[in-house]
């Protein structure tokens, strides 16, 4: 299987926000973020879809984006945070964590043809790195 986008960003090919890495996962900011603190929390084996992941990778996924969302809900202290799993863009299992504030609305994209704001996202990675 080729490498994916997040495959060669855990073997530090291509830099991200990243805000906590363990053995099994890492968790790095979107840089098109639905909002503030949209965190992606990634599997280092890499496969398709997350319910193929062996049974201890798929623990440790769960286990980090545990960790990352409490994480955001501590620094950012949003009324929620949410959860979307579903894979379309990129074939590597990931999960997105995202502070929800006002419903489903929060859970839409923004535009990825627009530059990532470099200099906030660096801000807010060193402020939720664990």
């Amino acid at each position: 299987m080729k490498d994916s986008v997040f495959t060669k960003i855990i073997k530090g090919e291509i830099p991200c926000y990243k805000i906590y890495e363990d053995d099994k996962t890492i968790a790095f900011l979107d840089i098109h973020p639905a909002q503030r603190g949209h965190a992606l929390v990634v599997p280092k084996y890499q496969v398709d879809e997350f319910q193929n992941l062996p049974a201890a990778d798929y623990q440790a996924l769960w286990e980090s984006v545990q960790k990352v969302a409490k994480r955001l809900k501590d620094v950012i202290k949003p009324p929620r945070i949410g959860v979307h799993v579903e894979g379309f863009l990129v074939p590597h299992a990931h999960v997105h964590v995202i502070p929800i504030h006002s419903g489903l609305r929060d859970f839409v994209p923004a535009d990825s043809s627009n530059e990532p704001d470099h200099d906030s996202l660096n801000e807010l990675a060193n402020l939720l790195a664990f």
